[in-house]
């Protein structure tokens, strides 16, 4: 955690894409944008506009989608996108067998941009429109999800894991063609962003840090982050998560901090979009609420944030907002980002919008509720949670 960060919560892709839009028009030489899910519909496209803009004067932009969040970008936009000169990559495309190879389920589900090396967004909310759903079509409300944007230290570390994944990506497409010279250039500009000096001048401003899920060297730093700020909790604890299917360890720890006189309020998707991420969280909500936790279920619209606020208005104050659901994909499989804050007025302001969201557009769930779920609901539940049991029993994964 490093000192010196100004941070501006971000609530929807409205505010996200106008702050994201501004920046980019004022760039003047470098944007990076990773995301899951880049598509076009209504207010995305002043994302895309200002890339091509930028790149037509001059400004280097590189952009990387997922495969599965982004199979293929329209022709119309490619072609733009090519004449612009915006340099773009479809991070492991699924190929013949789709998801059928457990090793193509490791995604790029994080949601990054910096823009000059100076600001940085980070957070959950992908290129897409807040009122249009892929599956769904149009939303009647916005989506409740979330992102920051930060300027101070953590830019340069976005920067190079940004930097360091792109060149990777870049030589290993080289490989594939076999023009061992351009692999070779671009594997070392990864080492180049890797080595690539990091500020750590201490200043005022909000303590904060960037802290990353992938397969290599942070396998379990989001998920500690989560186990360390919750054993640690001391008056309450707000997680509002899209997808939300914990471990044992998760589990146990929030059951744990609710024994202990903490308020732990949980609020989660309420609207039916996935089978599994729907029903597979519900086998688990007896033993939290027996133990004092409140459920919440957001209703109004798609709930895709993943936020938590702990303490918020207290002397140790913890938050994060970022890509990483609790659930196997996000904590076993996908590269996730997110920032983690420790700052008054920010985790303030969060625990304000989860508090508003849950009073506004959420239902708590009553204990006895369960009891009187029909055999049908307990069946999809209970298959739902086997299907992803299974589904890390087949990559090897414990959770």
């Amino acid at each position: 955690m490093v000192a010196g960060h100004q941070l501006r919560l971000l609530q929807g892709a409205s505010e996200l894409f106008e702050a994201m839009v501004q920046a980019m028009n004022a760039s003047r030489y470098e944007i990076q944008l990773e995301t899951y899910i880049f598509d076009v519909t209504g207010s995305a496209q002043a994302v895309v506009h200002a890339l091509i803009n930028a790149s037509r004067r001059g400004v280097a932009v590189q952009l990387m989608v997922d495969g599965v969040g982004t199979p293929q970008l329209p022709v119309e936009w490619q072609t733009q996108l090519n004449e612009a000169g915006v340099r773009w990559h479809v991070f492991s495309p699924l190929g013949r067998l789709g998801l059928l190879i457990p090793n193509r389920w490791r995604r790029l589900h994080r949601k990054l941009c910096v823009v000059d090396g100076h600001t940085a967004f980070c957070g959950g909310i992908n290129i897409l429109d807040d009122f249009h759903d892929p599956n769904h079509g149009a939303l009647s409300s916005p989506r409740f999800d979330f992102s920051v944007q930060a300027m101070g230290p953590l830019v340069q570390d976005v920067h190079a894991v940004t930097s360091r994944l792109w060149w990777r990506t870049q030589a290993a497409s080289s490989m594939r063609e076999r023009d061992l010279a351009a692999a070779w250039n671009s594997l070392k500009q990864a080492q180049q962003s890797e080595s690539m000096p990091v500020s750590r001048d201490m200043k005022k401003g909000a303590r904060a840090a960037l802290v990353l899920r992938d397969n290599i060297q942070h396998r379990r730093h989001i998920e500690r982050a989560y186990l360390k700020a919750i054993a640690e909790a001391q008056h309450e604890i707000i997680i509002a998560n899209a997808y939300f299917l914990p471990g044992g360890r998760l589990r146990r720890a929030l059951i744990h901090a609710a024994r202990r006189g903490v308020a732990v309020r949980i609020l989660l998707q309420g609207r039916y979009e996935y089978f599994m991420q729907y029903h597979g969280v519900r086998p688990v909500y007896g033993s939290l609420m027996a133990a004092g936790v409140q459920i919440h279920e957001y209703q109004r619209s798609f709930l895709h944030a993943k936020v938590a606020v702990i303490d918020a208005g207290h002397s140790h104050p913890w938050a994060t907002v970022g890509s990483s659901n609790l659930d196997p994909l996000s904590l076993l499989l996908a590269r996730e980002a997110n920032l983690v804050v420790q700052d008054q007025a920010f985790a303030s302001e969060l625990r304000q919008r989860l508090v508003q969201a849950m009073h506004d557009g959420g239902r708590q769930v009553e204990p006895e509720e369960e009891s009187r779920w029909a055999w049908s609901k307990r069946v999809k539940g209970w298959m739902a949670y086997g299907l992803m049991r299974l589904a890390l029993f087949l990559t090897g994964k414990r959770y």
